[in-house]
């Protein structure tokens, strides 16, 4: 799992019978510290996620396509989690 930033939506008018109804959003993977880590991501949507929120991202495939209940289908990154908070221990 991954913590990233909902940066985006992504809109695609002609995809995969398995896309249809589906959100697509546009994720920026996030260091320990909330700043960008890599580059931006497309991720299916399970939770309803919006512009802005942090969110846990999963990105192994079948287990990504499991949250789903898309057996076969071709997704790699889900969004399965919004964040209300993250605390560090640093001591």
């Amino acid at each position: 799992m991954k913590i990233g930033r909902v940066v985006g939506n992504v809109v695609s008018t002609i995809k995969q019978e398995c896309f249809r109804g589906v959100k697509l959003l546009l994720v920026q993977p996030l260091d320990i510290n909330g700043r960008a880590a890599g580059q931006a991501l497309v991720a299916v949507d399970a939770v309803g996620a919006g512009s802005g929120e942090d969110v846990i991202v999963v990105e192994e495939g079948k287990a990504a396509a499991d949250v789903l209940e898309k057996t076969g289908a071709p997704i790699r990154t889900v969004v399965v989690g919004i964040i209300d908070e993250v605390k560090l221990d640093r001591g």
